[in-house]
């Protein structure tokens, strides 16, 4: 990956998008930008806490259109992988080449993973996922009129249900060479 590149990589809570974007920022060498990051430091800015920000953006979409300018900032410059939720579609709506990875996974495995970090019972982590789920497309549909899930965006979907982190690391740099080709 020699020339000045973009990656973004797309998914829902538990589809592995942070273990999979930290690997591939080690294997390629490219900087990682996380989105959630971001927020985080947005919501230091407005001196909030994260639940209470959270809240705040409900009615606020100036902190989407925040996040958006300083994703577009990086991605501008280059040789970066940008993670989060609107990343993909973001590039492709401001014409900026990137390669576009969307991460899908069920349900249940989704659950699992996220049990597996945190200490919550199935059903609360579940209800959790979905009223997330809701929220965020909610939010996406009136800010900007959008589906992040919506399939046309990306340049590679991945089912990770039953693929290692390396495997699906590999399935992204593979489909890269081919894009940048």
């Amino acid at each position: 990956m020699t020339k000045p590149t973009v990656i973004t990589v797309t998914g829902v809570p538990g589809t592995g998008t942070t273990t999979i974007v930290n690997l591939l920022s080690k294997k390629t060498g490219l900087c990682l930008i996380n989105t959630g990051e971001i927020f985080r430091e947005l919501a230091k800015e407005y001196n909030m806490d994260l639940s209470k920000f959270s809240n705040y953006t409900k009615s606020n979409p100036k902190i989407d259109l925040e996040l958006d300018t300083r994703q577009l900032k990086f991605a501008r410059k280059g040789n970066v992988i940008l993670e989060g939720r609107l990343s993909g579609w973001l590039m492709k709506n401001n014409n900026i080449n990137a390669f576009k990875v969307l991460l899908t996974a069920d349900l249940e495995t989704r659950v699992k993973r996220i049990m597996g970090r945190e200490e919550k019972t199935y059903d609360t982590v579940k209800f959790e996922i979905i009223e997330r789920e809701e929220c965020e497309q909610d939010r996406y549909l009136k800010i900007y009129d959008v589906n992040y899930e919506e399939r046309s965006h990306y340049d590679l979907i991945i089912d990770t249900s039953d693929l290692t982190p390396e495997k699906i690391v590999q399935k992204i740099v593979d489909g890269f060479s081919i894009f940048e080709d």
